[in-house]
């Protein structure tokens, strides 16, 4: 059997999300693929990133195109290699394409928010997940919220699609002298400060965090700073101008994009995790901060109470009100927060990109 993966996303110098997703998956069917004859499709110069041994068989193709990666150009790998399955952990399924492909849909955020996306955006990515929807034989979903929204929106058969989870990385291995450097770099101290992780854009309700940090500071008085770490993304440049103008700005801190050691040494230390997102497909970064004995606020709305449960405070992420009332909460009942971090030890333990390799080479296999 003949198997093509994009893996267009996977070694890209800086991944979140998708990226992360893409790599992890593709890293763990090592295991379950090997013995089968695989090509992965990259796009040019990012072949070097590529850090772990592939079994004898598995071959890498890099692919070269400014413009129309996937439509075009790994169209053209598809029609000339005669391969029998295909799989697209992003999104969007190449126009020519093996009869059985399989493409992992993460979810729906531009329809589900739609300010925080450009027309333009929108109209994209609505064309290309409906078009990957027909065009798949099956369909994975990371979250049972993800397959409800295909199901409701782009009326998808519940036969062709399958929930897997993803899984969650062990925090990176970070000495006491790097993660001292990490916070000193930024004015930080053990515990004193908020933490969240992701894109500075729209979706992910900054602007909600920053006044729930105003109450907080206002009327409950705590002295923790805010750190918001990641790379912008929509509605950026609106957010930093927030910033600027807020009563506390010299307590909020913009990294920019961090390193995986950046980050565990961030979640290591910070007294909350606040990721109040309007939508997510899955929510990796509240399992990540889990991971590392770190308390979560995060929403109810999407799949952040699917992949919570009970291991996180829930907010309306409507309510800035109610997230500052969590977030103190957390802050200032030792009980609470106790319970929380060993409420969120257990809940990480569901998620294993072992079990999500083993019933995605399911997937690929299968007739």
């Amino acid at each position: 059997m003949k198997i093509a993966i994009d893996a267009s996303r996977a070694f890209l110098h800086e991944r979140t999300g998708i990226e992360e997703y893409s790599y992890q998956l593709i890293k763990h069917l090592v295991k379950d693929l090997a013995d089968e004859d695989v090509t992965l499709f990259l796009r040019s110069g990012t072949a070097e990133n590529v850090d772990f041994v592939l079994p004898e068989k598995w071959k890498l193709k890099q692919l070269y195109a400014p413009r129309l990666w996937t439509y075009v150009r790994l169209s053209l790998a598809m029609l000339f290699g005669r391969f029998d399955r295909l799989f697209v952990p992003g999104h969007i399924v190449p126009p020519i394409h093996p009869r059985t492909t399989i493409a992992t849909i993460h979810g729906l955020e531009f329809e589900m928010t739609p300010e925080a996306f450009s027309p333009r955006e929108r109209r994209r990515m609505r064309y290309g997940i409906k078009k990957s929807c027909k065009w798949s034989r099956r369909i994975i979903c990371v979250s049972n919220n993800t397959k409800k929204d295909l199901m409701r929106l782009y009326h998808v058969p519940q036969k062709k699609i399958r929930v897997i989870y993803e899984g969650v990385n062990p925090p990176e291995i970070v000495s006491a002298i790097t993660s001292a450097d990490v916070l000193d770099a930024y004015g930080l101290s053990q515990g004193k400060y908020l933490l969240f992780i992701g894109r500075i854009e729209i979706r992910k309700n900054i602007t909600a965090i920053l006044q729930a940090y105003e109450m907080l500071r206002e009327h409950f008085h705590i002295t923790q700073k805010l750190v918001l770490a990641g790379k912008g993304g929509y509605g950026y440049d609106d957010i930093v101008r927030e910033i600027h103008r807020h009563p506390f700005k010299e307590d909020i801190i913009l990294t920019g994009f961090i390193s995986a050691k950046q980050k565990s040494a961030l979640l290591a230390q910070a007294g909350v995790f606040v990721f109040p997102s309007l939508y997510e497909g899955f929510g990796l970064t509240i399992l990540e901060a889990q991971h590392c004995g770190v308390p979560v606020v995060t929403a109810s709305s999407s799949s952040l109470g699917e992949i919570a449960k009970e291991s996180a405070l829930l907010v309306d992420p409507h309510v800035p009100a109610d997230l500052a009332e969590k977030i103190y909460l957390l802050l200032s009942d030792e009980d609470v927060r106790n319970d929380l971090i060993k409420k969120g030890t257990q809940n990480v333990k569901r998620f294993s990109w072992e079990r999500a390799a083993e019933l995605t080479a399911k997937m690929i296999r299968a007739r």
